[in-house]
């Protein structure tokens, strides 16, 4: 067991541990638990993406005429974060550049995760600070799995996400990891019914996502939900939902900026569709947050 550290109040619970500075355990005010927990569908609960999402073509980083491998979702989800902070309702952890990040992703960069917790509320930060003196692209995200069914004796097929905005896409396909072709957005542009086959081909990728949260809604009754989780964030701009092809007890909702290449593209990094510049000595947050709530 690592050197996890739990942060809560009445309504809500949050264990982190430093590997990966990876959110474990999400719990409500009964102490149910609201996070997948890594099982043999997939290792992990809620990695945190840099300094690329989704994949790069044959997992190479271009930069000023250099090969770097960086695999798909970057390092930082396999690195070792360094504690900065702990209380009863604040953990806050940082990872800096180094010798063995710089053999693959030639920048420097300082990445602190920031969690928090108030009221019903867990927020986690992540910002990111460009110590260099040239310009750092980079791409940032978070991948949350909370479980699905979400509350006990509601199938699966009972669920929906309720997005805040009318969604009018595209989505974009996702072949073998990389970006393909726009397609129609799968739903009416507010309430997307889920279903194991929704992700058959892999996620549903929203470029430019219009909304600013959802609504996890696992349908009770009399119309009135048996659980409702409300995750929002800022900052990003794009949006991942993703469950494991072929069902899995778990659903992905996983804001980012920046996203997997697209298939037949190449480049330089600076220059990838959609990645984050951010300017020497400057410093970005992308903050999602989470809350629980029996019905309503």
């Amino acid at each position: 067991m690592s050197d996890r550290h739990t942060i809560g109040t009445a309504a809500i619970s949050a264990t982190i541990k430093p590997e990966g500075a990876e959110l474990t355990s999400l719990r409500d005010s009964a102490g149910e638990e609201l996070l997948w927990q890594a099982g043999p569908e997939w290792p992990r609960h809620s990695p945190v993406l840099f300094p690329v999402v989704g994949r790069l073509a044959g997992d190479t980083l271009r930069h000023q005429g250099q090969e770097y491998r960086v695999t798909q979702h970057g390092f930082a989800r396999d690195s070792l974060f360094a504690w900065t902070e702990r209380s009863a309702t604040r953990a806050v952890l940082r990872l800096v550049d180094s010798a063995e990040t710089r053999a693959v992703y030639p920048f420097p960069f300082l990445l602190e995760m920031i969690y928090a917790v108030e009221g019903e509320t867990l927020s986690v930060a992540a910002r990111v600070t460009n110590p260099g003196d040239a310009v750092l692209p980079c791409g940032v995200g978070a991948h949350p799995a909370f479980r699905w069914p979400l509350a006990a004796g509601v199938a699966k097929e009972a669920h929906v996400l309720e997005f805040d905005t009318q969604e009018t896409g595209p989505v974009l396909a996702v072949e073998g990891g990389l970006l393909g072709e726009e397609e129609k957005l799968p739903f009416d542009g507010r309430v997307l019914p889920l279903s194991p086959a929704l992700f058959a081909q892999d996620a549903l990728v929203m470029p430019g996502v219009a909304s600013r949260s959802v609504r996890f809604v696992a349908a009770g009754e009399d119309g009135v939900p048996a659980r409702v989780l409300t995750v929002a964030w800022e900052g990003y701009k794009d949006l991942g939902i993703w469950s494991k092809p072929g069902g899995a007890p778990f659903l992905c909702i996983e804001p980012w900026f920046s996203m997997a290449s697209p298939v037949g593209w190449d480049g330089e990094i600076a220059d990838k569709p959609g990645i984050l510049l951010l300017p020497p000595g400057e410093s970005r947050d992308f903050t999602w947050t989470v809350r629980s709530s029996d019905g309503g």
